[in-house]
């Protein structure tokens, strides 16, 4: 069967790979039916991810069709519709054991680390499937990405009526602003990118939305009645922005790094020591997020539907793909159809 690898940067190679091996003891063979782009699929084809390893068959982003179970498998049966947990983790690390095997040390991600969904069928720990009786194979491929943002805000015990600036409007920047919106908090977008603003003001009812300025501090107090925001997200990746970001919590606040860089992040400690703020980083997400965003989304209080801006079959990534790194591109989030 085929499969699409991400052979070095800026290089993406079909090739052949062997059919798929019954499933064994704990396992399921899935079926891919769709894979979400993400920012790490981008990072990892420009070169700047610094988790991942080549060559490697990306795609984590994954809407998956059970084709058969392994021995002592009872979460999942054959035709069940799933979304895929990809952080691949042993339950025995002193992580997991403590409820955080998103952050094992041994953690192996499908498309980062170790194969992922950019190819017709494989195997995989039948713990990580999310059975959704409801949702379509797009639907169940943006879980991953909603994952990430619940697990960012319950990171940040942001709190009702407090203020949220959201810095990056993209994909991991807008599930981030999906939950403090269910949170009942007040979101800020920041961006340098004037289109993705409008679309968190004409699409996702963001009533403050801002591009980087000399005004921003004048800005941002304007927007949180005097005060700087009680919580800052940085989804954008981009050791600068991160940086920066340090300057623009509240006295008291918290800073969540949602977005990974390979470079520096530089801060003076006087004035973020001063304000005795608070640094979270938030890796990945919890398996308990799955369900829980499955949930929301049968229940209709969150809508996949506008997220969805561009769409691709599997024979054609290779030539669409450069076209998605670009900020021009429009691109909130990409879906491509494998089987």
């Amino acid at each position: 069967m085929h499969a699409l690898t991400f052979h070095a940067p800026k290089q993406i190679r079909r090739i052949d790979i062997p059919d798929t091996s019954p499933p064994g003891p704990g396992e399921a063979t899935v079926r891919v039916h769709r894979v979400g782009i993400c920012g790490t699929d981008i990072s990892g084809y420009l070169g700047k991810m610094p988790l991942f390893s080549y060559p490697r068959i990306a795609g984590h982003e994954l809407g998956v069709e059970v084709l058969s179970v392994g021995a002592g498998v009872t979460n999942v049966r054959p035709g069940d519709c799933c979304s895929i947990e990809p952080y691949i983790n042993d339950p025995t690390s002193p992580a997991s054991r403590r409820g955080k095997p998103n952050c094992c040390e041994k953690l192996q991600v499908l498309g980062v680390h170790i194969d992922g969904g950019l190819r017709p069928t494989f195997n995989l720990p039948a713990r990580k499937l999310h059975v959704s009786r409801k949702l379509s194979f797009e639907q169940l491929a943006l879980v991953e990405t909603l994952a990430i943002g619940r697990h960012a805000v319950q990171r940040s015990a942001l709190q009702r009526d407090e203020t949220a600036l959201i810095i990056g409007a993209g994909p991991i920047g807008l599930a981030t602003l999906e939950f403090v919106k269910i949170a009942g908090a007040r979101p800020i977008m920041l961006d340098v990118n004037a289109a993705r603003l409008e679309f968190c003001r004409r699409v996702m009812g963001v009533p403050n939305t801002l591009q980087p300025s000399d005004r921003l501090d004048a800005d941002l107090r304007s927007a949180c009645g005097g005060n700087l925001p009680d919580v800052v997200f940085d989804a954008t990746g981009s050791s600068s922005s991160m940086s920066n970001a340090f300057q623009h919590i509240c006295h008291g606040g918290r800073l969540v790094f949602v977005g990974i860089t390979a470079d520096e992040v530089r801060f003076r400690h006087a004035g973020f020591h001063r304000s005795e703020g608070t640094l979270l980083c938030t890796r990945n997400a919890l398996p308990e997020d799955f369900p829980a965003i499955i949930q929301l989304i049968e229940d209709g209080r969150i809508n996949t539907q506008p997220w969805i801006t561009h769409r691709t079959r599997f024979d054609e990534l290779i030539d669409v793909f450069p076209i998605y790194t670009l900020a021009e591109s429009g691109v909130i989030k990409a879906i491509v159809e494998v089987a």
